[in-house]
C-alpha cells in the first residue's frame, strides 16, 4: 500500500484526507517531537473547525506503513491527527525511520480477542422510511464523520446507521492502536487475512441490521477498510455463513464501496462456485464500487482488482465506477452516482434529485 507524501512546516495550513477533502484545516502550534516505544513521532497540533468555529490541541502521529523488502526501513509514512472522540487524516513530511520488520503483519495472536465497539450514529429518514444502510467508516475515523456527510444527501427514505469499529492495535501503525475494523499489515494477494476480526466486525454489522422492521430493505456501505468490511459481509451473506461458521442472519439488498478493496480474495470463487444457492445470490446482488485514479493511499490497482475477483467469482450485478483526478476522499459527483444507483437498485420512493 503506497501513502502519500507531502511536507508540513510550522504553521502551515493542510488539506484534510478526511471523507470530504477540505472539511478540516489544521496547523501545527508547536514543532514537539515526541519519540515514543513505538518508534512514531508524535507532533502537537490545533485543530480548527469550520463548523464548529473552535480549536482542540491534540498529538498527530506518523507511522510506517510498509518495508521496503530487505531494507527494515521505509519512506512513506501515513499520517493522523487523533482528537478526542474525533479524527482527521492529513498530509505530513515523511520520515526515514528504522522499524523491526517482524513487528508488521506478524506476532502471535491469543486464541480469542474481545472487541469493544464505539458509539453508533444514527441519521433518521426524513421520509418514508424504505431502506437502512450500515455506512462504514476508513482506518482511524469514526462515525460521527460519515453521518454528518450522509445526512446533507437528498435520501429521505434511507435510515443511516454509522458505527464506529473497535481502538485495537493495527499492524500498519507498527500495533499501535487506532479504530479498526479488523488487522491490517498490507493489501498483497499473500498478506494474511485477519479474518477473526473481519468475522466480528461482520457481526456486528448484520447484528445492527437484525433490528430493522420487516419489509424495510438493507445495505451495507463503507469507505476505504469500511469497503473492505462490506465487501467481507456481503460475500458472509452470500455464502450464508460467517467466516467461523455461523450463520450469515440477514438478507441484504445493496452493497456500497467507495476508495476500497476486496480481503480474502483467495479462496471466494471456489466457495461460491461450490454452492447453487452462493452463486444464485452473488449473481442477483447489486454490488457499486468507487475508485479514484488517483487514489495514493488505496491504490487504485486494488479496487479494480477487486472488481475484477467479484465478478470472476460470479458477482454479475456489479457496477464499478472511476474517476480521473480522485484521491482517497469523496466528491460530489461520486456521491451523486451512490444516490442514483441507490435510488434505482431500492426503489426508493420520493427521493429529491
Amino acid at each position: 500500500m503506497a501513502f502519500n507524501l507531502g511536507s508540513l512546516t510550522h504553521k502551515d495550513h493542510i488539506s484534510s484526507l478526511s471523507p470530504v477533502r477540505n472539511w478540516h484545516s489544521m496547523r501545527v502550534e508547536n514543532f514537539v517531537r515526541i519519540r515514543n516505544s513505538l518508534e512514531m513521532e508524535m507532533w502537537e497540533v490545533t485543530r480548527e473547525s469550520k463548523r464548529k468555529g473552535r480549536e482542540k490541541s491534540s498529538y498527530a502521529f506518523v507511522s510506517p506503513p510498509q518495508v521496503k523488502p530487505g531494507t527494515g526501513r521505509s519512506w512513506e509514512f501515513f499520517s493522523i491527527i487523533c482528537f478526542t472522540g474525533e479524527f482527521v487524516s492529513t498530509v505530513i513530511r515523511a520520515v526515514d525511520m528504522s522499524f523491526s520488520t517482524s513487528s508488521v503483519g506478524s506476532g502471535s495472536r491469543p486464541a480469542r480477542r474481545t472487541f469493544e465497539f464505539g458509539r453508533t450514529h444514527v441519521v433518521r429518514p426524513k421520509g418514508k422510511h424504505q431502506a437502512t444502510i450500515v455506512w462504514l467508516h476508513g482506518l482511524g475515523d469514526n462515525g460521527s464523520s460519515w453521518s454528518q456527510l450522509l445526512e446533507t444527501l437528498p435520501l429521505p427514505n434511507i435510515k443511516w446507521i454509522c458505527p464506529t469499529a473497535p481502538t485495537r492495535p493495527v499492524a500498519i501503525f507498527g500495533g499501535f492502536p487506532c479504530t479498526a475494523w479488523f488487522d491490517v499489515g498490507d493489501l498483497s494477494e499473500d498478506a494474511p487475512d485477519d479474518v477473526e476480526g473481519l468475522d466480528a466486525s461482520a457481526a456486528h454489522v448484520a447484528n445492527l441490521l437484525s433490528t430493522e422492521p420487516a419489509g424495510v430493505k438493507l445495505g451495507i456501505g463503507g469507505f476505504s477498510m469500511g469497503t473492505a468490511t462490506a465487501l467481507y459481509s456481503a460475500t458472509c451473506y452470500i455464502q450464508g455463513k460467517f467466516g467461523n461458521g455461523n450463520p450469515y442472519p440477514v438478507n441484504l439488498s445493496a452493497v456500497v464501496g467507495l476508495s476500497g478493496w476486496l480481503p480474502c480474495s483467495r479462496s471466494l470463487r471456489n466457495k461460491i462456485e461450490g454452492s447453487h444457492e452462493a452463486a444464485r445470490r452473488a449473481s442477483s446482488l447489486p454490488l457499486l464500487l468507487c475508485h479514484g485514479r488517483a487514489d495514493d493511499v488505496v491504490l487504485y490497482k486494488y479496487g479494480e482488482k477487486s472488481a475484477e475477483a467479484l465478478n470472476t467469482a460470479g458477482f454479475r450485478n456489479l457496477t464499478f465506477r472511476t474517476y480521473n483526478g480522485l484521491g482517497h476522499y469523496t466528491v460530489p459527483e461520486e456521491m451523486d452516482e451512490v444516490r442514483n444507483w441507490l435510488n434505482a437498485r431500492l426503489g426508493l420512493e420520493g427521493s429529491r434529485s
